[in-house]
């Protein structure tokens, strides 16, 4: 299955072992991951503003990213669906690379729950998702 990890869960995964790492190594085997410049941007942004890291180190660490991921251009929606347009491009890299569901933390996405037949689902829904398709 083709699925977009978002930005959020993306950095949780690179900061923190935990929920997001291991769902992060659990898709980099089991699934197809699919990303986009913008998403890269996004956390190579956050890193070094939020989390201080060197631009060096954003770099190294979006590039190790790159090696298990599959890079599309976002989509355009026709019309907004998020009230954070940053959030469409999160659906439209999901569109374009045709996968089944994004994996997000971010309020604004998970409350729509669906897009155009892409499930939006919090890291615990996938977790429990994947478990009962196991």
């Amino acid at each position: 299955m083709k699925v977009v990890l978002d930005t959020n869960v993306l950095i949780a995964a690179l900061i923190a072992r935990g929920t997001c790492h291991e769902l992060l190594e659990y898709c980099v085997h089991e699934h197809e991951l699919v990303t986009s410049d913008f998403i890269l941007g996004e956390i190579r942004q956050a890193l070094m503003k939020k989390f201080h890291f060197s631009r060096q180190e954003a770099t190294e660490a979006v590039a190790l990213l790159k090696t298990g991921m599959i890079i599309v251009t976002p989509e355009p929606l026709p019309v907004p669906v998020c009230r954070d347009l940053d959030d469409d491009n999160i659906i439209g890299t999901a569109i374009a690379g045709s996968c089944m569901c994004i994996v997000t933390g971010d309020k604004d996405l998970l409350v729509l729950k669906h897009y155009r037949g892409i499930d939006i689902l919090s890291p615990d829904s996938f977790w429990r998702h994947e478990a009962k398709n196991t």
